[in-house]
């Protein structure tokens, strides 16, 4: 059914509950000053995330890995696209963890833009940082948001094996706006079967439990049907946590924003997920993928699963 008109907000100047408070403050610029000094990227710069300054200002970050250009140009996203030639920069694992081991965290994101252009898609990078970043810090909990590698198993396998608490692959919209809103070499059922590889391989190659994420956009005129149809079929490949929040359009070439959905429907659509045995479900106007607020709940969350394992 679609949304009730009473739920929705027209485009055109946005609605007071996407005021964003301008980045600011010691912690924010200490930690941009400590990963432009390693010459890190960070998808918060990157993407135009609305929430750098809340995520900054609290001494957290979401570090891309990979470099700065993207070999996708999906509709919706701000990252840089071209063509990287294949080039690596075999240091990152460890400025990365160099990064991580002086900061004060207990939970840390990596990304990545996509890299069609390496035989691996960077899988193999993933693992490096990953096992660099634990021989450096190995209390931190890491989430890893990855591309979907084309479908490559070996490489979904790599990144199982190295050990993250948590996988995140992003569906990013309903089923019907996939190949809209995404680059044609991505796909709503390429990137579902990502996430039940995920689930099916792990037990194969590591000891310890994974937990899967997911995250979808809404604004691009998607119906709440739409979103009950996609919160299950995600639940049926087993993704146990889920974020949900407003898509903003970066530029005037990217797609339009169809409505700003207000916080009573987001309320709905955390509702909703949770009702369908997510987890955790952060649905908001400006939550993301990586979501600080969100990760407290889901370290508290496999806290408590590792010790029942």
């Amino acid at each position: 059914m679609p949304i009730p008109d009473e739920k929705r907000a027209e485009p055109g100047r946005k609605p007071s509950w996407l005021t964003i408070r301008a980045p600011g403050g010691e912690a924010y610029a200490d930690l941009k000053r400590k990963i432009h000094s390693l010459d890190l990227h960070t998808v918060c710069e990157e993407a135009s995330c609305p929430n750098q300054g809340e995520c900054w200002g609290g001494g957290t970050a979401t570090v891309m890995i990979l470099g700065e250009v993207c070999t996708r140009a999906c509709r919706f996203c701000d990252v840089v696209s071209g063509d990287p030639g294949g080039r690596l920069d075999a240091g990152e694992p460890d400025r990365v963890a160099a990064m991580l081991a002086e900061l004060d965290l207990r939970y840390v994101v990596l990304t990545s833009v996509d890299r069609d252009d390496l035989p691996d898609g960077g899988a193999g990078h993933f693992a490096r940082t990953i096992t660099a970043i634990r021989d450096r810090r190995p209390d931190l909990m890491l989430e890893v948001l990855i591309p979907d590698f084309s479908g490559s198993r070996p490489a979904l396998t790599a990144v199982i094996a190295a050990g993250p608490e948590v996988i995140a692959h992003n569906v990013e919209v309903v089923p019907r706006l996939s190949r809209i809103a995404r680059d044609r070499r991505a796909s709503w059922e390429q990137s579902l079967q990502v996430l039940a590889d995920l689930k099916s391989r792990a037990p194969a190659v590591r000891d310890k439990p994974l937990w899967t994420k997911s995250s979808l956009m809404v604004g691009l005129g998607e119906s709440e049907e739409e979103m009950a149809g996609a919160m299950d079929e995600l639940r049926a490949v087993g993704v146990d946590f889920l974020t949900v929040g407003q898509y903003l359009q970066p530029s005037r070439r990217h797609l339009a924003v169809r409505e700003y959905v207000t916080p009573e429907q987001f309320d709905r659509y955390r509702i909703m997920g949770e009702e369908k045995g997510f987890g955790y479900v952060a649905s908001g106007p400006l939550v993301r993928s990586s979501y600080r607020a969100g990760e407290y709940f889901i370290a508290t969350i496999i806290e408590a699963g590792q010790s029942t394992t």
